[in-house]
């Protein structure tokens, strides 16, 4: 299974708030905190867990910025493996119910 054809949903161990057109998020579990660009805004509101990596790629990422799909999955994986490492996203091969993110 390719990476983009995971599933991704923001965990319930965490806060957020929008500023502007980014994003901070401080994980409840060790206090990290991660300012997210544009881009890694785009993907934290999209991470609903039901939608795959890959649309959320093509139809929010590569629609709203110029990058290519190859460029968007590469960036979005290094991206996404940072904050899943701090709970903050989670990662399955199958879509996430809500009661596991909620």
């Amino acid at each position: 299974m390719q990476f983009t054809d995971k599933y991704v949903a923001k965990s319930s161990h965490i806060a957020s708030r929008m500023l502007g057109d980014e994003s901070i998020i401080m994980s409840s579990v060790d206090s990290t905190l991660f300012a997210l660009n544009p881009t890694g805004t785009v993907i934290w509101e999209a991470a609903d867990g039901t939608t795959p990596l890959s649309r959320i790629l093509e139809e929010k990422v590569c629609a709203e910025f110029d990058v290519t799909f190859e460029q968007a999955s590469i960036d979005a994986k290094e991206f996404i493996d940072k904050l899943a490492e701090h709970g903050i996203l989670l990662v399955s091969d199958l879509p996430i119910p809500s009661k596991e993110v909620s």
